[in-house]
């Protein structure tokens, strides 16, 4: 069974969560910085959640802890783009801990040009946890901690993520 984003709504079996998607919308062919959510059908890859704010997920997926040095490369013209970092990083990137905000106290990967890896096509697509007014992402989904909770413990392998359908 897939889980389906449609506008700002996430399905998966019988519930529906709300959700927030990119500032743009959705787009079929993501460039890096536009603030689209990718269009297609995507795996869900591993979870990241913070140790100190939350247990580890229940979930089928195997959960890492984060921890200060945790980072997500989103320079295209670096070797390692679109792929998790250690910092200190000297070309851009993400910070996996946010003290500004909660939005990355779980994340999960989404599949998304992560194989191959195409420069400049998107980088770090993620679902996570979404601010209080579901304000816009820069390109990831966006649910409610609960929403995001439950979500994990009900998947089961092999599910695929279907956005923009």
């Amino acid at each position: 069974m897939d889980i389906i984003v449609s506008g700002n709504i996430l399905q998966y079996a019988q519930k529906k969560y709300i959700c927030a998607i990119g500032r743009n919308g959705f787009i079929a062919n993501k460039k890096e910085g536009d603030g689209c959510t990718p269009i297609g059908k995507f795996p869900l890859r591993e979870v990241y959640y913070r140790p100190d704010k939350l247990d580890k997920p229940t979930t089928i997926f195997e959960c890492f802890p984060i921890d200060k040095t945790m980072g997500w490369c989103d320079d295209a013209a670096h070797p390692q783009y679109n792929q998790p970092v250690k910092l200190p990083f000297f070309a851009s990137h993400e910070k996996l801990w946010r003290d500004e905000d909660a939005c990355y106290d779980i994340i999960v990967v989404i599949g998304y040009n992560d194989n191959p890896i195409e420069p400049a096509k998107g980088s770090a697509i993620f679902m996570h946890i979404a601010k209080e007014n579901y304000s816009p992402t820069e390109g990831c989904v966006a649910l409610r901690l609960e929403d995001m909770l439950d979500l994990l413990a009900n998947l089961q392998p092999c599910e695929l993520l279907v956005l923009g359908n």
